[in-house]
């Protein structure tokens, strides 16, 4: 909700909607470091993670 209602960039406002409207949890991270992407496909614990 926070993402709304601040107008926060973090990522598309469908894609938002649909993880709210499926209970699925959201993984705040950059992307443009090199190996994050990678690191949270492993399962680190890097970001945010928002229920």
């Amino acid at each position: 909700q926070e993402v709304y209602d601040k107008g926060l960039n973090v990522m598309d406002m469908t894609a938002i909607t649909l993880c709210q409207e499926n209970k699925l949890p959201i993984i705040v991270f950059d992307m443009n470091k090199t190996g994050n992407l990678q690191k949270i496909a492993a399962g680190e614990s890097i970001g945010t993670l928002v229920h």
